[in-house]
């Protein structure tokens, strides 16, 4: 539900002969406090300034926990020192337990390590995760934090009552972990999809596109009631996932005609992404490499 509409339906329950409800549009000074909505009760996204991937320009950082739980924000990347001290005094007034990772993209854990010294609090996050993130970055990037990882079906707080369980949901990056509660309202997928475009596969090590299928599948199979990317707003049901799942279906279709054809990867960026910015280019290409390497794998080169 969006935020002006539930603000209308608080107020209403409160006064239901009321005329007047105001400005329904919250405004936010971004020198101030980190811009947020909660269009599902209980789970705040704070839409933070993040260097990531256009035409994406945020990363959502997810605020869960019932009062009395564990008190948990997931994806912390703020892609300045400025917004970072914004963030870092809004976290100071809220008691947190615990930072949750969803992968090792630097757009979802910039200055993470520093929240979390700073608040005293672990990071959760999945082992391969934590390799990862030592393997790109100085080995004392976590150095005075303490490291929780988190494997699936564990639990990392409550939400209205319920457990909230971590999945393992790999493809997109092979240590990427979800959230979600025992109802299945929402789930919080990470970069599985995003809200506007298609995410990169980037082939092995750390992303495998026959794996990117298989969890697309899986999570469609689950039939959450809202799916929560960290880039873009929610989305409820599962057709966002069931388009992604088609899309690449027929990416493959295509990736495989021009392999039939005789083309170059270089031809077969040229030909399938005609519309995109030069600068995205070495990002199609991998998805491309992607796609090539699963029909490899199944023998369907020949």
């Amino acid at each position: 539900m969006v935020p002006p509409l539930r603000r209308m339906i608080r107020l209403l329950q409160e006064d239901p002969q009321t005329t007047n409800l105001g400005d329904l549009s919250r405004k936010f000074d971004e020198s101030q406090e980190i811009p947020e909505l909660e269009m599902q009760e209980g789970v705040r996204i704070l839409m933070i300034p993040s260097h990531t991937l256009p035409p994406a320009e945020r990363t959502n950082a997810f605020r869960l926990g019932d009062p009395g739980s564990p008190q948990i924000l997931v994806d912390p990347s703020p892609k300045s020192e400025e917004i970072y001290q914004v963030l870092l005094q809004q976290m100071k007034e809220e008691n947190l337990d615990a930072l949750f990772l969803t992968h090792h993209h630097p757009d979802h854990h910039q200055h993470a390590p520093d929240l979390a010294r700073e608040l005293g609090v672990p990071i959760y996050l999945s082992q391969d995760c934590y390799q990862r993130i030592l393997g790109k970055f100085q080995q004392d990037y976590f150095h005075g934090v303490e490291i929780r990882v988190l494997f699936e079906g564990d639990s990392v707080t409550r939400w209205h009552g319920e457990e909230v369980r971590v999945f393992e949901v790999p493809g997109h990056d092979a240590g990427q972990l979800a959230l979600a509660p025992e109802s299945l309202s929402w789930f919080i997928v990470g970069d599985l999809i995003q809200g506007i475009g298609t995410v990169v596969i980037s082939g092995n090590p750390e992303g495998d596109m026959a794996t990117y299928f298989k969890t697309l599948e899986k999570v469609i199979k689950l039939q959450p009631s809202v799916i929560m990317p960290s880039h873009g707003i929610p989305m409820r049901g599962t057709f966002r996932l069931e388009a992604t799942l088609q899309h690449r279906r027929e990416r493959e279709k295509q990736v495989l005609s021009l392999f039939h054809q005789g083309r170059t990867e270089q031809q077969m960026l040229q030909s399938i992404y005609q519309n995109i910015p030069p600068m995205l280019y070495p990002y199609a290409l991998k998805n491309i490499q992607s796609h090539l390497r699963k029909l490899r794998q199944e023998n369907r080169l020949v």
